[in-house]
């Protein structure tokens, strides 16, 4: 399983609870997309994760920013993702930074608005926030590769920490290795 968390926003802790905590502790694979805000937390997920990637974002100290990158590259059960905090362009933006990195999909997080957008041409995932939603649903993703003759792909869904599903998507993939 891949776990998509994003916005944690704290100075000491992952601030995991419930299914987050079970999921991002049980996943193969843990994508954080940026404003951790403090290194400890940064660290936190690192021990709490068995593989993890993360990007920065625009409120994360000056000592995540020296140890993730802004934008990176995901591959993931043949779906290759590009993660990024946020794009000043919005969504298109977005779909242009994916289609440069010859991305299934885009991760992004700063909205602390959990959703699935696949109108754009490219689909958009950003998982809200576990931690500080601002008035949002409090939500991560979690993904599981695909079932059946269909091929290369992920199903997935957003999930409040009490474990409540609120949302199903599918992300197709290229068949990336």
């Amino acid at each position: 399983m891949l776990v998509v968390v994003s916005d944690t926003h704290a100075r000491e802790e992952s601030r995991l609870q419930g299914r987050t905590a079970e999921a991002v502790r049980e996943a193969e694979l843990v994508i954080h997309a940026g404003d951790f805000y403090r290194e400890p937390v940064l660290d936190a997920f690192r021990s709490a994760a068995a593989r993890f990637r993360a990007v920065y974002g625009n409120n994360d100290d000056a000592a995540i920013r020296d140890r993730v990158p802004e934008v990176r590259t995901v591959e993931y059960a043949g779906v290759r993702f590009a993660v990024t905090h946020r794009h000043r362009s919005g969504d298109t933006g977005l779909v242009m930074l994916g289609r440069g990195r010859d991305a299934d999909a885009v991760i992004c997080g700063h909205s602390h608005r959990p959703r699935f957008d696949d109108a754009g041409g490219l689909p958009i995932l950003n998982p809200g926030s576990h931690a500080q939603p601002r008035g949002n649903r409090p939500a991560h993703a979690e993904l599981t590769p695909a079932e059946g003759e269909s091929g290369d792909g992920l199903d997935g869904r957003l999930v409040t920490p009490d474990g409540e599903p609120f949302e199903t998507f599918r992300i197709e993939g290229a068949g990336v290795e």
